[in-house]
């Protein structure tokens, strides 16, 4: 990556018409992990799913830190190198961690989350994901989703060609068709990125991504002076937008060291 470093702000509000917020983010900034979860399950089970997809992550990046020949809890995928192995292990161990925990505990049953985590290593960004939470890539003045929604909705999108104004009124627009804690294993997409100096990657719940267009997002995080301000601004246009929704951001980038 030459002299470069990655520098991160997170952030997360309740919105304007929960009660209460189900969404966590977790920035790791020694190890280069980045995670924001949005929680489902009500009651206070949303949220204890988030909080443990964000802990066990950093938690397993941790111990595989300190001692590199820990035994994985899942085997190597051969096809992945180990940064990637590494990455989509924190994510299905998190995965069976909330599973196991929601059957043990019948008032956590069916709770689950979406997971959206970024994690950079020398010469870029391996992005990981499971449901409709996204991550984009800001660079040169072009946004770029790099993430793709698992959604009833894109699925239906992907099969037929729906319009604009069906899309707009799809019924079933909150129905995510995998998550965190469904099953005790789970498919985790995954890519790699090779990053530039000046790149800006937004990890964001949906309560971001529904009532804030792309070219809005855009906008903010290049007229903000720094990522904080840019974290706070999102959140307040989601806010403006209706607020439906948890709001979670984190915004990565990447600087001259």
């Amino acid at each position: 990556m030459g002299q470069l470093r990655i520098e991160a702000v997170g952030e997360t509000n309740v919105g304007m018409k929960r009660g209460h917020n189900e969404d966590n983010f977790g920035l790791v900034d020694k190890l280069g992990l980045y995670v924001v979860a949005d929680g489902m399950g009500g009651h206070a089970s949303g949220e204890v799913a988030s909080k443990m997809a964000v802990d066990v992550m950093a938690d397993f990046f941790d111990a595989t830190e300190a001692d590199p020949d820990r035994t994985w809890p899942f085997k190597m995928d051969r096809s992945r190198g180990y940064e990637e192995n590494r990455l989509v292990t924190s994510v299905k161990l998190a995965n069976l961690r909330i599973f196991e925990s929601a059957q043990r505990d019948p008032r956590q049953r069916g709770m689950g989350t979406t997971l959206v985590s970024l994690f950079a290593v020398e010469d870029g960004v391996y992005v990981a994901h499971v449901g409709d939470s996204r991550v984009y890539r800001v660079r040169e003045g072009v946004i770029e989703q790099l993430t793709e929604d698992h959604s009833l909705l894109n699925d239906y999108i992907k099969m037929k060609k729906l319009t604009p104004e069906e899309i707009a009124n799809f019924p079933h627009k909150n129905v995510i068709v995998r998550a965190l804690g469904m099953k005790d294993s789970v498919k985790v997409d995954t890519r790699f990125e090779s990053s530039r100096a000046n790149d800006t990657y937004l990890l964001c719940s949906d309560g971001l991504s529904g009532p804030v267009t792309d070219d809005q997002i855009l906008a903010i995080v290049q007229n903000a002076p720094d990522l904080k301000t840019a974290a706070s601004n999102l959140i307040a246009a989601a806010n403006a937008n209706g607020g439906p929704d948890n709001v979670t951001v984190v915004l990565a980038r990447w600087v001259e060291a």
